[in-house]
């Protein structure tokens, strides 16, 4: 079988899963049993599948793997799922299941879990600023710029706060210039089980 028929097998088998989980979550909300859960949340999509259409899954039960580059070094109760490159990342919260080990980075990580949505508008970055101003920010990451990874994961081009803080503007102001949405959308995960791949 020729490479492309392969990768078009592939995305295909991605695309099936990705809708039976979203069929899934329907059928449990109508009371199905929870055995058909089980079945369809063994498979598994990957990162870029997930942030293709994270927006109609906000909420659900999800099923999904990735590279783990990133764990938070305070407190281990954050990584980072890569998808087929760095600029497709999402971050899992440690959630139910508390810490992650170690052995999660560099390695393919399977985590079922909900997926969340993060907004940030207006109202949030000014709440930041006024952290920032009474040096009450939540720190992220070994610098005064936050994690690099959270940043990458939500492309983020500033060096400090403020930076970031006017980088977020710049984009939502284009986001309602462009679609009427006065907010920026992040999703992440809150996990309830995860593996690490062997």
């Amino acid at each position: 079988m020729s490479t492309k028929n392969l990768l078009a097998m592939s995305l295909l088998s991605a695309c099936l899963a990705w809708t039976s989980c979203g069929n899934n979550k329907k059928q449990t909300a109508d009371n199905s049993s929870p055995e058909t859960e089980t079945a369809v949340q063994s498979e598994y999509v990957d990162v870029d599948v997930l942030l293709d259409g994270a927006e109609q899954h906000v909420g659900q039960t999800i099923a999904v793997e990735g590279v783990c580059t990133h764990i938070c070094q305070h407190g281990g109760r954050k990584i980072f799922l890569m998808g087929s490159d760095d600029t497709k990342t999402i971050r899992v919260e440690g959630g139910k299941v508390g810490k992650f080990d170690a052995a999660c980075v560099n390695n393919l990580v399977q985590v079922k879990g909900t997926l969340c949505e993060q907004r940030i508008d207006e109202a949030y970055l000014q709440r930041w600023e006024a952290q920032v101003a009474a040096q009450t920010a939540e720190k992220h990451g070994t610098t005064s710029a936050g994690c690099d990874s959270e940043k990458k994961a939500r492309h983020e081009t500033g060096n400090s706060p403020t930076e970031r803080i006017a980088d977020f503007r710049a984009r939502i102001a284009k986001q309602e210039a462009e679609t009427g949405k006065a907010y920026l959308s992040f999703y992440y995960i809150e996990a309830q089980a995860y593996d690490v791949a062997k």
